[in-house]
């Protein structure tokens, strides 16, 4: 359990750290907090996982809830009364996360969809070690972290065609565009060949044909500010989906 406490530490300073710094880049340099955001999200999701491959622990139901409890805390305190009274919390929270567009709902998605996220990134790595696989998840994490990171400013400087999302616990629609998809897609297909030594021929060629494809869908439907746990869910399954495929095509 040494380790997992390592992790967590780091992981809780690493937190508070980047959307502090983030924060700060908004204040200095004017940086939109729509771009700031989706940087923190991919810190987010990465980081945990650098810390596995470099720090590993013996994972567990245990070490699950106890992550999951401690980032819930890490993300409570972000609540306003506690914002109100500290400086270091507000140019965190609100400067580098909060969303104009997105309030009072920010605090309530950011949680669930990191939650939810975290539980479906534990589900594909289990899944994909069952084919010996983990390190395919990367190729998710590149998508959800460089390709749905761009979709965004993209959509916002070059979008012509978009398109409209509802977002969950209201009846609020949101704006997405096919040039903001289109990154999604492009960056599937990248990050495939960059995760290429870990596939055969077989596998490589179905990969580029079913994961940009899925995951670029997944981005597409999914509701406003919650596409991580969709992209990671969709992305985990079509990989799996490759392996089972190939597997057939060998034994055909």
């Amino acid at each position: 359990m040494n380790h997992f406490w390592l992790n967590e530490l780091l992981k809780t300073v690493v937190l508070y750290g980047a959307a502090y710094l983030l924060g700060l880049w908004v204040v200095k340099r004017g940086i939109r907090v729509n771009y700031t955001r989706k940087i923190f999200h991919f810190v987010l999701f990465f980081f945990p996982l650098f810390l596995a491959d470099h720090l590993p622990f013996q994972a567990s139901v245990t070490t699950t809830l106890l992550s999951g409890l401690m980032f819930l805390l890490c993300i409570g305190t972000f609540v306003q009364p506690l914002r109100a009274r500290s400086i270091f919390l507000s140019t965190a929270y609100a400067v580098a996360i909060d969303r104009p567009e997105d309030r009072p709902f920010t605090l309530l998605w950011v949680s669930t969809q990191v939650v939810a996220t975290y539980l479906v990134i534990v589900l594909m790595v289990f899944w994909l070690a069952q084919y010996g696989k983990q390190p395919l998840i990367y190729i998710a994490v590149l998508v959800a972290g460089i390709g749905d990171g761009l979709a965004e400013p993209v959509g916002v400087r070059f979008g012509k065609r978009t398109y409209r999302v509802r977002a969950l616990f209201t009846d609020r629609s949101y704006t997405r565009s096919l040039e903001g998809s289109a990154c999604v897609f492009f960056s599937g297909i990248v990050a495939v060949l960059i995760l290429r030594p870990e596939l055969t021929d077989t596998q490589l060629f179905l990969a580029l044909g079913i994961v940009p494809v899925a995951m670029t869908l997944a981005e597409a439907y999914s509701p406003h500010t919650w596409d991580g746990p969709f992209l990671y869910l969709v992305g985990g399954i079509s990989l799996v989906g490759v392996l089972e495929l190939s597997g057939m095509i060998a034994s055909a």
